[in-house]
């Protein structure tokens, strides 16, 4: 993904059930969604990070508006107390992808759909595979819930933040398994 140099960025991090996550808002929308590894208590990684030099007031204003509610939303989702987001999102991608993307956006929460499924949805049967690769570049994972896509089996298929356990342990939140380590 590239990002255009001439946006106003900014980032935030915060800690979740899945790890430490690193938001990144740029001209007013959410446009990335990281894991990280985790950072110590205190370290300002949680605060968001100063505007770039030349940011306007407002240009500020708005980022720190959209980390804040996105930080907020996704405690919210993590504690089972959210099931869709409200926020903007300027995810870079291919027309595909963004179609993609968009159609992935209506797999309700606890719900799962497969990739040939959402092939057909986007008017292109033959192309799972195709899907499979634009999940995996999806720059909002959560948000835009690439997690509930699974494998035409049942099986569950590679998840670009942080793996298949990760994958599994939304899945499992999201239809009220709980589970604990052994």
């Amino acid at each position: 993904m590239s990002l255009d140099t001439s946006a106003v960025v900014e980032t935030a991090r915060m800690t979740s059930p899945i790890g430490e996550l690193e938001l990144v808002a740029r001209d007013g929308a959410i446009s990335e969604i990281r894991l990280v590894e985790p950072a110590p208590p205190g370290d300002p990684a949680h605060e968001p990070s100063p505007a770039p030099p030349g940011a306007s007031p407002s240009e500020r204003t708005a980022l720190d508006g959209v980390l804040t509610a996105a930080r907020r939303q996704l405690a919210e989702y993590f504690a089972g107390r959210r099931r869709t987001f409200e926020l903007p999102i300027a995810a870079d991608g291919t027309p595909f992808q963004r179609r993609v993307w968009r159609e992935l956006a209506e797999v309700g929460y606890g719900q799962t759909a497969t990739y040939a499924e959402l092939a057909r949805a986007i008017g292109k049967p033959r192309a799972a595979r195709a899907v499979g690769a634009a999940l995996a570049r999806n720059p909002v994972p959560v948000v835009v819930p690439c997690h509930r896509v699974i494998g035409a089996t049942g099986d569950l298929r590679g998840f670009g933040l942080g793996g298949v356990s990760v994958k599994r342990s939304l899945l499992d939140a999201e239809a009220g398994v709980v589970r604990t380590r052994a």
